[in-house]
């Protein structure tokens, strides 16, 4: 797959899968997004929950990360108007179509995380 960007016939293949890329990275890309897809796969939260397991993360931050989530079909946020209001936010069906990309990537995380422990213990 990598190697599609090697020959000379492969030049439209390369510059499909850079698009495409592109295109998955400005959607999904940045040190948030995938997390707060991963905190909502149990099912919905609240904001401050979500605040609260994203070690980290401004309220605005997350706001705007919840934002863009939502304006791309991965979240669906709801409001109930009872006393007290309360927002919550859940994974939308088309979060699903993530589901493959999370599971390489946790894969691959650690697998380079026992990487650079065995790199580190041979350096001792």
């Amino acid at each position: 797959m990598v190697n599609d960007c090697n020959g000379e016939h492969s030049a439209t293949a390369c510059s499909a899968r850079l698009r495409n890329v592109g295109d998955a990275l400005y959607v999904i890309g940045g040190k948030w997004k995938l997390r707060i897809i991963i905190a909502l796969s149990d099912g919905h939260m609240r904001f401050n929950e979500l605040q609260r397991i994203l070690d980290g993360i401004s309220a605005k931050v997350l706001s705007n990360e919840l934002k863009d989530l939502e304006i791309n079909g991965f979240v669906k946020r709801s409001v109930n108007t009872g006393t007290p209001v309360v927002v919550t936010y859940e994974p939308t069906g088309y979060t699903s179509s993530l589901k493959e990309v999370l599971q390489a990537l946790g894969n691959w995380g650690e697998q380079h995380r026992e990487k650079l422990r065995m790199e580190g213990r041979q350096a001792s």
